[in-house]
This record gives C-alpha cells, structure tokens and sequence, in this order.
C-alpha cells in the first residue's frame, strides 16, 4: 500500500485561462480542477507534474501534505513588493527556499516529521494560510522569520538535519510582532511544527507592533497624483489583483526588523529552560 498525498493549488490574482486550463488538466485525469483551483490525492503511485512549474506558471498557493510527514507550502508573491534580496537572510536549506520567476519570487517552505500524526483537517488549510501572501506583500516579514524558526526547530529532533557548526549561526532580522501574530501566522507556525517555547524566547527581542500612524485611506489618499493615476490607469487594463497587492504594501506602515543578535545555540539553549519552567 503507498502513501497517501494530497496536492493543492490556488489562484488568487487571475482565474487560468482556457488554454492554461487545459494544460493543466492534461496532468491529472483525477483531480478536481477549476479556473482557480485544483485538487488531487494519491494513495499509491505519484502524482505526474512539477508543483514548481504550477506554481511558476499557473498557481499563487500551493499545499502538500504525505501521510509519511511531509508539508509544503509555496507562495508566489510580486517580486517588486517581497525581492529576494530582502528574503535571503531567512533562507534555510531545504525548509526555506526561494527564488524568482519572472516577475515573481517564489517562496517554499517545508516541514517533515517521520513520526507525525496524520491529520486530515490539514487539507483545509491552504485558504487560510493563502493570507500570508498577503502579509508578505505588504512588508510583515513575521512569516519568513516564523519559517526560518520552523527550520531550526528541527535540529532539536534531528541533528543530523544541519552541519555541526549550525548552532553558531546567528538569527536573521527579528520582526516586531512575534508575540502578536496574525490568525495566518499561527496557522503557519502550527503548519510547520514550530515549538511554542521556541516562539515564545525568540519574542523576547521582538518589539510589539506600534498603532498604524494613520487610517488606511489617509496613506493612500498621500500617495503622489502620479502614483494614483497609474494605480487606476492599470485597474482599469485588468490588474486590479496586482494593484490590489501593492497598495497594501504602500498602505501597511511596518516597522523595518530589528538586526538579529543570538546564535542558533542561544535560541535552543533558552528554549529549552522555557519548557523546564512550564
């Protein structure tokens, strides 16, 4: 008997057009496939296209879940509103990569457990965790570090999972906020089976997120004429989503993150006494 898999991805910005959809169902004569999602699962064999590609070519949001401890989760963001070189320093191996695709970055992000449970309310998580594009788009770099701390949460269970000088790194830059998540982050953070007493130290350094300095509209209303007539000038040629994005991103005030300080080491080290203490 295989192991059972299950694949989904979502459009978010742009329904697939005819011609898209019908390459798309030409790879999976299974799935529940519409012009904005698809949806397939395999208890034996394996599923014949490259979520990469999907992702890249058709889809914003994937999820993968295998009943043997695997979770994947990608997300393909405008790379003017989340560059690579901002996401870098959160990148970890195999668990967080990301790389760009032509006008988009695309993040992946994985967690694997040989000894999970399987849970199959796993597979109604990709429209809640679909926000976090959002967030992303607008500067909230919470998720990147909540991943990056994922990740590292691993080496505690594996520590074979990184090189022996891994515990000398140190953390990437702490976002305000990290004792304050969004309901998309925690569904994050539980996703990719991030230790609470982990979260709970490396809060410690993390400022609270300060009250917007201004209404939403105000921000916008602030914006230079230019900027608003381009805005509604491609609104109005079809890219309504894209714009969408990036006026969150001009109407998110978010503190840039704070330079990080503690070594890997340190994190698990003080982890670990938080867990004694509980």
């Amino acid at each position: 008997m295989g192991e059972y898999q299950y694949y989904e991805f979502l459009a978010l910005d742009h329904p697939l057009t005819p011609g898209k959809l019908a390459e798309v169902r030409e790879l999976s004569a299974s799935a529940e496939i519409g012009v904005t999602g698809f949806v397939d699962h395999y208890e034996s064999g394996d599923f014949d296209g490259d979520p990469r590609d999907m992702v890249e070519r058709y889809y914003d949001v994937h999820l993968y879940l295998s009943d043997y401890g695997s979770r994947q989760l990608m997300l393909r963001v405008p790379q003017k509103l989340l560059p690579l070189d901002t996401v870098r320093p959160y990148l970890l191996d195999e668990q967080v990569e990301a790389w760009v695709s032509g006008d988009h970055l695309v993040l992946d992000l994985r967690s694997e457990d040989d000894d999970a449970d399987w849970d199959e309310d796993d597979e109604r998580l990709l429209l809640p965790l679909s926000a976090l594009r959002d967030e992303l788009a607008s500067g909230d770099l919470r998720p990147l570090y909540l991943a990056w701390l994922a990740a590292v949460g691993t080496w505690e269970r594996d520590e074979d999972a990184f090189d022996d000088d891994f515990e000398a790194e140190t953390e990437p830059p702490v976002p305000a906020g990290l004792a304050a998540l969004t309901p998309a982050q925690r569904c994050l953070a539980d996703f990719l089976r991030l230790d609470p007493d982990l979260l709970t130290t490396a809060a410690t350094l993390s400022p609270a997120l300060a009250a917007p300095l201004a209404p939403q509209a105000d921000l916008i209303a602030a914006l230079p004429d230019p900027d608003k007539s381009s805005l509604l000038l491609r609104t109005a040629s079809g890219e309504a989503p894209e714009v969408r994005l990036e006026l969150l991103h001009h109407a998110t005030p978010v503190p840039s993150p704070a330079p990080g300080s503690r070594t890997v080491g340190t994190l698990l080290d003080e982890a670990a006494v938080t867990r004694q203490r509980a």
